[in-house]
């Protein structure tokens, strides 16, 4: 990546278009084209009145999601790279949820330069996952099959099966016991 560019924006959009794998003209074309289909399906998924339409748009979007999920109002799936986020079956995920699959400081190049590069991190929720309202997932994090995360939690690091956190940071607050099928 060539950094004599001191204009961050030029910075961000080089970086997508090198990970879109975007060149010249064309690429530029694309890549504002494709910023703008993800508006057009994050804000249609976002603000849909049915869980089984956001679920849908978010698909469009790239992101890979199971059966049977729900999606609640104004949930935000990583805007960048929603490819790089998994959900697998039978996962709630309540309203006002950020689920991130990067992270980057976008404006300052002291920061990005120097300290904090655009980092693009596979983030995955297991089946039977349980997200309350209002919880942030940080980039690479894997929630393990049958958690539960507390309502307004930052998960920063990867949560076991089974295990109910919840804070800022999220922090265990019990394990579950598996019930064998009978």
């Amino acid at each position: 990546m060539n950094y004599n560019i001191v204009d961050p924006e030029e910075i961000n959009k080089k970086e997508l278009m090198e990970y879109w794998g975007y060149r010249g003209i064309i690429g530029t074309v694309k890549y504002y084209l494709r910023l703008m289909w993800y508006i057009i399906l994050d804000t249609l998924a976002r603000h849909s009145p049915h869980p089984g339409l956001a679920v849908f748009f978010h698909r469009l979007r790239g992101t890979k999601i199971g059966k049977h999920v729900y999606i609640g109002p104004n949930v935000v799936i990583d805007f960048l790279y929603p490819e790089r986020v998994e959900i697998d079956d039978y996962v709630s995920i309540g309203m006002n949820t950020m689920i991130f699959a990067h992270a980057n400081p976008t404006n300052s190049i002291e920061l990005k330069l120097n300290f904090y590069p655009r980092i693009v991190k596979k983030t995955r929720i297991k089946k039977g996952v349980w997200i309350a309202p209002g919880c942030i997932i940080l980039p690479g994090v894997t929630i393990g099959e049958n958690s539960v995360i507390g309502a307004g939690s930052v998960v920063t690091k990867d949560v076991p099966p089974y295990t109910v956190v919840a804070g800022n940071p999220a922090k265990v607050i019990k394990q579950l016991t598996p019930h064998s099928k009978s």
